[in-house]
């Protein structure tokens, strides 16, 4: 998501892009952050990826190079993310 001077506020993945994007703009469930931060989204930019973890990857790269206002949880760099994979 990006502000009125291009600036990425926001990196965020979904399956259901339309689902996603409309709750940004929806008066109901939303915390404090999220709506703060769709009053300052003017853009988005949409990255389509062939599997959810090249998606968690991509998310995870995008918010360390970025640093994005909205982000938190990812930005601090106190924690990391791991993918669990089972065959």
């Amino acid at each position: 998501m990006l502000d009125k001077q291009g600036m990425v506020i926001y990196v965020g993945k979904a399956k259901n892009l339309k689902k996603r994007v409309s709750s940004y703009f929806s008066k109901t469930h939303q915390d404090d952050k999220t709506r703060v931060a769709g009053c300052y989204i003017d853009d988005f930019d949409v990255v389509i990826t062939d599997t959810e973890t090249q998606a968690l990857l991509l998310e995870n790269e995008l918010i360390k190079q970025q640093k994005p206002r909205y982000n938190i949880l990812l930005k601090d760099a106190k924690s990391y993310p791991y993918i669990y994979i089972t065959n």
